[in-house]
């Protein structure tokens, strides 16, 4: 339910601010006064496409912001849960900015996200049926889901176990229409992934080989100077023509030592001379045991070289690095089991897809069967409705179109559209051609009434869906507009007195000019400017004591019906 909306700068509103009530609601005043305007903001907070032209005159931006119930819904709360919005009141904020600059800003309760995510949040929230809006009766592929939707859980399970294997059955479509139309192409990938996937296993690569390898080839490659350099380093410190280095030490040492008791700074010094000639010798054994070690392998030499030969042409082929070139192996093994997989079966491709074939069939066929049934059921709960709305002499039809043989659609094998026959003795066709203006807004209210109960919607708002219509028909109307009215929060925007005089609301929409500006107001209306502005409804500008009696008449009408 809408509680509240504030709108700024929206077209000739400068600032408006307004609280709902539950059940009916009714917007009235001249036309172009901006009753539509209010329609419009409530449209922008449900995820109707925005526009900079929207903006009012001088403004940098539009504003709307407005305050919801929740739907009492598992899946509406889930739905939010799943977006990060938190709804612990049970209420929602939605508040929606368009600036000039292009930017658009929505919040749901303090949450930002986008209009494709708002359109999600808003849809259960409000059902806007405008007078051009009985659009979703002219579109011939919308009465299927409204079909389905009137038959319930009955048709909602099964349709939706049909549509998982219609997925399974469009993938394996896909792959064996495309398997079919590039055979040669197929037959080619497959041989490719066969040898890149030998020839990268059979090189066995490991993450870190190659460094270790190049290092390993480094000190083999190198193997004179390191041996030169160790023997000179053994030489020098232990080996020397003269006199060894650590032997010169050695002396040092000794002789500093002689020293020491004469002065602290040369005992000092003798430390010092102490640390470096043994940290020398450490050196000097540590040289010493490498070369003993050092040995030149000629053969490893040249095994490693083509190792890294290997592994270089692997990398130029398939990746920068060993790391890369790993990473690709996975993939295209990951491919070729999945190819070989299919090659493997393909001669039962086509008999599996003609498995899905029969069993989607089998689905739709059940599927067919039960909406039927609701078609037959929704049809007579149609005809009820129209009778009380003066079209009792129509015939509604569910029309069940003959698909071609083996025509497997995301929905069925169900081709369905609404037709009617407005009169007796007229050809029955489909609603679009053949009901005029105030027939489909009829029509859409028989709908309407008919759904709401089962709708999880928790406003409808109908902007002059009652255009084209008036007398007892007007009334008809109004008393359907009525019905909705007592399961959901209903706001209507109406020229119809008779509308009007049975909502429990009514706000006055007016437009007025001040400092060379047009700005629209909004005034709730008590039961005296109830009658005045009824009696401008039925009689214009000209207001008769008779036209109040009349609109007084209406009222009380409408309030015993009401009791």
């Amino acid at each position: 339910m809408l509680q509240e909306i504030t709108i700024d700068n929206l077209a000739i509103i400068d600032h408006l601010t307004l609280a709902f009530d539950d059940h009916m609601t009714v917007l009235t005043g001249e036309t172009g006064a901006g009753k539509s305007i209010i329609i419009d903001a409530v449209g922008l907070l449900v995820g109707a496409r925005g526009s900079q032209e929207l903006i009012r005159q001088g403004a940098d931006k539009l504003e709307v912001q407005g305050q919801f119930s929740m739907p009492q819904s598992s899946a509406y709360a889930e739905l939010l849960d799943e977006l990060g919005i938190e709804h612990d009141d049970s209420s929602l904020i939605i508040s929606r900015e368009i600036h000039r600059n292009g930017r658009n800003v929505i919040r749901v309760n303090g949450t930002l996200i986008n209009t494709t995510l708002l359109k999600k949040v808003g849809v259960p929230l409000v059902d806007i049926q405008g007078q051009n809006d009985n659009q979703r009766l002219l579109q011939p592929e919308q009465h299927l889901p409204m079909l389905d939707h009137f038959a319930g859980s009955a048709v909602q399970k099964l349709l939706q176990r049909y549509q998982e294997l219609y997925q399974q059955y469009r993938k394996l479509k896909q792959t064996l229409e495309k398997k079919q139309a590039n055979e040669q192409q197929w037959a080619q990938r497959l041989d490719m992934l066969r040898y890149q996937v030998k020839e990268i296993g059979e090189a066995d690569l490991q993450t870190h080989e190659e460094d270790d390898l190049i290092s390993e080839r480094d000190r083999l490659d190198n193997f004179q100077q390191i041996q030169t350099t160790l023997q000179l380093v053994v030489s020098v410190l232990n080996d020397s023509d003269n006199a060894p280095v650590l032997d010169q030490l050695a002396t040092a040492m000794d002789s500093l030592n002689e020293i020491t008791q004469f002065d602290p700074e040369y005992e000092g010094l003798g430390k010092e001379l102490s640390d470096s000639y043994y940290s020398l010798q450490d050196v000097a054994n540590q040289a010493s045991h490498a070369l003993d070690n050092l040995e030149f392998d000629e053969e490893r030499l040249s095994n490693i070289n083509s190792r890294l030969d290997l592994i270089n042409d692997l990398e130029h082929k398939y990746g920068d690095t060993v790391a890369d070139v790993l990473n690709y192996y996975a993939k295209i093994s990951q491919e070729l089991t999945e190819m070989e997989g299919t090659a493997d079966a393909d001669d039962d491709l086509e008999e599996q897809l003609n498995s899905l074939t029969a069993e989607l069939q089998s689905l739709g066929q059940q599927l067919r069967t039960k909406r039927q049934k609701a078609a037959t059921e929704l049809e007579k709960r149609v005809h009820q409705e129209l009778g009380a709305l003066y079209m009792d002499k129509a015939v509604f039809n569910v029309h069940f179109a003959k698909a071609p043989a083996h025509t497997l659609t995301p929905t069925g094998i169900d081709n369905v559209e609404f037709y009617i026959q407005t009169n007796p003795g007229e050809r029955m066709g489909p609603l679009a051609k053949i009901a005029s203006g105030g027939e489909l807004s009829r029509v859409m209210l028989a709908l309407k009434t008919i759904f709401t109960a089962q709708a999880d919607v928790t406003s409808i708002i109908f902007d002059e869906v009652d255009t084209g219509v008036s007398g007892r028909v007007a009334q008809a109307i109004a008393d359907k507009i009525k019905v909705i009215a007592d399961h959901s929060q209903v706001l209507c925007i109406t020229h119809l007195p008779q509308v009007a005089a049975v909502a429990q609301h009514q706000f006055l929409i007016q437009k007025a000019v001040h400092d060379q500006r047009t700005t629209t107001t909004v005034t709730a209306l008590n039961h005296q400017q109830r009658v005045q502005e009824l009696s401008r409804m039925l009689a214009g500008e000209k207001i008769t004591k008779l036209t109040k009696e009349h609109a007084e008449e209406l009222l009380k009408m409408a309030h015993s019906t009401t009791e």
